[in-house]
């Protein structure tokens, strides 16, 4: 989940290890807390794999920092997690924003437009956080308040989400 993150901010410019972190935290760090134990191995494994480099520079106050940049190496990788996000990216809300915080550096706005209608398919597809046999139960179907609530809240949001997507697809194709 933090290689997206780490790439698409170093693809904008180098960093140091605690400005990256805080940057990823301010993207999803909210819903989901970045932590020093996984995202400093997450940085080695990348250096290790040629997608990152480092070097280190003199701290404000203290021990030196080390920056980190990105590769070409890295830069492809990018692209290509952008081009072919995995089903999680587009199905979990989280990481489809950290998807589309970095969709701009995907080159080709036709590329930019099928990841945008794989999401569009997605939220085509019914769904709801209850079932009833077999089938989703809408807000209008249940007598309990708190999951209408849930249900209207969802309803609203993937209606404004659907309409932005569609808006955006055809902006990209045209």
């Amino acid at each position: 989940m933090l290689e997206l993150p780490i790439l698409g901010f170093l693809r904008e410019q180098p960093l140091h290890g605690y400005e990256l972190r805080e940057r990823i935290k301010a993207l999803s760090g909210h819903v989901r807390p970045v932590s020093d134990g996984a995202l400093y191995p997450a940085i080695t494994r990348l250096v290790n794999a040629g997608k990152l480099a480092q070097h280190t520079e003199p701290g404000t106050s203290a021990a030196p920092r080390r920056v980190l940049s990105l590769t070409e190496k890295g830069r492809e990788t990018l692209l290509e997690r952008l081009r072919h996000p995995k089903d999680v990216e587009i199905t979990d809300q989280v990481r489809f924003n950290t998807l589309l915080a970095f969709l701009r550096h995907l080159p080709d706005h036709h590329e930019q437009a099928a990841v945008l209608r794989r999401r569009l398919d997605f939220l085509n597809t019914p769904a709801s956080f209850f079932y009833r046999d077999g089938r989703p139960v809408r807000a209008e179907e249940t007598d309990d308040l708190f999951r209408q609530g849930m249900l209207r809240v969802a309803r609203a949001t993937g209606e404004a989400e659907r309409a932005w997507l569609t808006e955006a697809v055809n902006q990209l194709e045209n």
